[in-house]
């Protein structure tokens, strides 16, 4: 017993280490992220939607094909009229990932339950070998 009262703060730093470790998958929590393989899949498979959330200048300059451009101001009004099937997948992508997932959690307040960010946004995406297609207009 005396090992453990000589030694209580050894005790309190492997408990605030542990809890540390958790605390990047608490933050994750909300969100839920594919890799751009992982959304080509769907695309395939379950024919998701991938929504682009970035400026008009950032998506002409390179999207994802057949991506439908919806900036994260206009989400709230425009995502209804481009997926009305609230149980559809749905891909958001900027160009990194933080405008994705805020678009997601708005979805998700929406109604939207089947969301994915693709994790790491079109710089992934590009660097994954992946095709972007460019041009103002969805592809």
């Amino acid at each position: 017993m005396s090992f453990f009262l000589d030694n209580w703060y050894l005790f309190v730093l492997a408990i605030g280490s542990g809890a540390m470790l958790f605390l990047p998958a608490l933050a994750r929590q909300g969100t839920a992220s594919i890799t751009p393989a992982q959304a080509v899949q769907k695309m395939n498979a379950e024919k998701a939607v991938v929504i682009d959330v970035r400026s008009s200048d950032e998506y002409a300059s390179g999207h994802v094909k057949g991506a439908r451009h919806i900036t994260a101001d206009a989400l709230e009004q425009q995502l209804p009229q481009a997926v009305k099937n609230k149980a559809a997948p749905v891909l958001f992508i900027c160009a990194s990932g933080p405008r994705a997932q805020r678009a997601l959690l708005q979805a998700k307040k929406l109604g939207y339950e089947n969301g994915f960010v693709i994790a790491g946004g079109t710089k992934a995406w590009r660097d994954a070998g992946l095709p972007l297609a460019t041009g103002a207009k969805a592809g």
